[in-house]
């Protein structure tokens, strides 16, 4: 053995590898994961109520059934921490604070204080550019994949409850007092003026900021929504919020997934299980000519307005930006010249044309495949994205 590998060997820092093959990183990000605090809760967490079903098995103590990947989700949680803990050094603003009242207990990502409230505290704790208003901020990694729905819609139905609910015990009782926090307890109820989502592209890392005014009334709203899930005598008699599985990915991806969507084979679709009597089979048939007949108009509405928009220079329109892709020279291969190159390289050429054969002779020979213009256009596409 080495001395380098018997220094290994003995390091109190190295980690065991099977044949020679590293662990994957995210095993230990797995540990980590699974050390997190977690309990049977009687108050829900702002974060649990992105489905009325799958808060009410939170708050009725149900055991998960499912343990999806979390790759996805930790990457996700990992981003969000470091990009926290950066505004907290350098903007001093309050990061991850406990809040509570008699429907939530949870830790808001962000929250500004404005001027006045910020004088109110000791000069160490005070934000080093104070906000306009007091804003409660809520930070969120995306995928690109969801990214242009973020641009054009901004939070989802969901997000909006989850930050309503946390401005909303700020506005009514204020930060938690518990140690740690008390110089902030003693504040007492806030005064919002804001509500911030901060989006983050995971993939780009690109940045999409939304504010809205904070209403007491849309609190009032997630507030209700919340006592609902609490006066339940069991999970089921919420509503499913989403379509399910394999339709969307709240649902994928949930932990109760199997105990929401059960009684269906191996293979058959888990919304099958909806479908009781005819009654079920009748109104399942509407909805299907209904939902046709609304993506054939939304077709021919595209349809149209893409011929309308067929001269049309790029640019900013409204609330769209209009850009085109294609339109370029558009070439195939060269028969002819392929042949000249099969005789000069010594290469049998084809009998009979062979396109794929000849192609496929000349990048065995590590030979550029000529290309010639036909004398048409590639199509142009058409892209529209928020402006």
């Amino acid at each position: 053995m080495t001395a380098h590998a018997d220094l290994l060997e003995n390091s109190p820092m190295s980690v065991a590898t099977v044949d020679g093959i590293a662990p994957s990183i995210w095993d230990a990000a797995h540990d980590v994961d699974a050390r997190r605090p977690r309990s049977r809760q009687t108050q829900l967490g702002a974060s649990d109520t992105v489905c009325g079903r799958r808060a009410a098995y939170i708050l009725h103590g149900t055991t998960p059934t499912d343990h999806p990947d979390k790759r996805a989700a930790i990457l996700g949680t990992f981003i969000h921490h470091g990009l926290l803990e950066s505004a907290r050094t350098e903007y001093r603003w309050l990061v991850e604070r406990s809040v509570q009242d008699n429907l939530i207990r949870g830790h808001v990502d962000v929250v500004q204080l404005d001027a006045a409230t910020a004088a109110r505290l000791p000069a160490r704790h005070r934000p080093a550019i104070p906000a306009d208003v007091l804003t409660v901020e809520d930070v969120k990694t995306k995928s690109t994949y969801l990214w242009d729905r973020v641009l054009r819609y901004g939070a989802t139905a969901a997000e909006l409850r989850q930050v309503q609910l946390y401005a909303g015990a700020l506005f009514e009782v204020g930060f938690e007092d518990v140690p740690g926090q008390r110089y902030l307890s003693r504040l007492g109820p806030l005064n919002i003026g804001r509500i911030r989502f901060r989006f983050i592209n995971r993939d780009s890392g690109a940045e999409h900021v939304q504010e809205i005014d904070f209403d007491p009334q849309r609190a009032a709203e997630a507030q209700w929504w919340v006592e609902r899930v609490r006066e339940t005598g069991n999970p089921e008699e919420m509503p499913r919020d989403f379509n399910g599985p394999g339709l969307d990915a709240i649902c994928d991806y949930c932990p109760f997934r199997s105990l929401c969507w059960p009684g269906t084979a191996p293979g058959v679709p888990e919304q099958a299980a909806l479908i009781r009597n005819d009654a079920d089979r009748e109104q399942a048939l509407i909805d299907y000519v209904k939902g046709h007949e609304l993506a054939s108009e939304g077709d021919r509405t595209k349809k149209f307005a893409r011929k309308k928009l067929d001269q049309s220079p790029e640019g900013i329109y409204g609330p769209n930006k209009l850009s085109w892709r294609g339109g370029n020279d558009e070439e195939k291969d060269d028969v002819e010249a392929m042949v000249d190159l099969h005789e000069v390289a010594g290469i049998p050429v084809p009998m009979t044309p062979d396109v794929n054969r000849m192609v496929k002779n000349l990048k065995d020979a590590g030979l550029a495949i000529p290309r010639r213009k036909t004398g048409k256009k590639t199509p142009a596409v058409i892209n529209i994205a928020p402006a």
